[in-house]
């Protein structure tokens, strides 16, 4: 797929990182001139089986509806691929008050400003001998959000390798702002290029914090294990969603990614907040 501008990419300008607190000046600087860093080691074993257990109901619930439908797959989810099971926050309060770890509220804090809310939450498990990868494609471009770049924080619960589909990154593309995606029977995807492409594997209980506006990517998981993942995103209160068709004009509505059961308060007023 050829590299240009998502037709409502019409004015665009990065911001850099300012001052921060919880992330290292290091990261920050990889932040703005990668779109990526990785933190290590950021939860124990423990933490990352409780997680497990908590995030196994909507994973198994998820299976059961694939198993229903005829070829087993609904777009990027597929039982020959990865199960995709969101909104995990609205069924565990263990996982409500992981989302809200003071750890990614200081990294929205320093990334995003002083009010951040909870974007979205997804398991992602992806099958053993899988049949397809996740093709390119940047966050923004599934739901083309205002501003442009939020924070996607992916959390490896098992360890992630190249072998079982470890995130792959397009450094330095996120500097000019959401770039054109196609639709396919199997996601989304952009322009991405594996032979610039850098892989990132992590170790369970790391994190992979990029902004929504770095292309990524997994191959296959070519293991007989599950890799599994959750995926966590913020954006500053205040963002909007765009819906429509870009290819036909202007977004037909414009949605305030406001207050709700799973859109709750991460940081106010620079201040963390304990999740209701």
């Amino acid at each position: 797929m050829r590299y240009a501008p998502h037709p409502w990419n019409t004015e665009f300008t990065w911001q850099p990182v300012g001052e921060v607190e919880t992330i290292t000046a290091e990261q920050a600087r990889q932040y703005d001139e990668l779109g990526f860093f990785v933190v290590d080691n950021v939860f124990g074993a423990d933490e990352m089986a409780r997680l497990d257990e908590e995030l196994a109901a909507g994973d198994a619930r998820m299976k059961q509806h694939l198993s229903d439908l005829p070829g087993g797959r609904v777009f990027v989810t597929g039982m020959d691929t990865q199960i995709v099971a969101p909104h995990a926050v609205t069924r565990s309060t263990y996982v409500r008050e992981f989302a809200a770890h003071p750890f990614f509220a200081g990294v929205a804090r320093d990334l995003l400003g002083p009010n951040v809310r909870l974007y979205w939450d997804q398991s992602v498990y992806k099958q053993p001998n899988g049949a397809e990868p996740v093709l390119w494609h940047q966050d923004n471009g599934y739901t083309f959000v205002d501003p442009q770049s939020y924070l996607t924080c992916w959390v490896a619960i098992t360890d992630a390798t190249p072998e079982n589909g470890c995130v792959a990154v397009m450094p330095g593309v996120h500097r000019n702002g959401t770039i054109a995606h196609r639709t396919t029977p199997i996601g989304q995807e952009c322009w991405g290029d594996w032979g610039d492409a850098v892989e990132v594997p992590v170790r369970a209980g790391s994190a992979v914090v990029f902004t929504s506006l770095t292309p990524h990517a997994t191959r296959r998981n070519i293991t007989n294990q599950v890799r599994k993942a959750y995926i966590l995103q913020y954006a500053p209160d205040g963002a909007v969603a765009l819906h429509g068709d870009p290819a036909s004009g202007p977004p037909a509505k414009v949605e305030l990614l406001g207050d709700d059961e799973r859109r709750y308060w991460v940081v106010r007023d620079g201040v963390r907040v304990e999740p209701v």
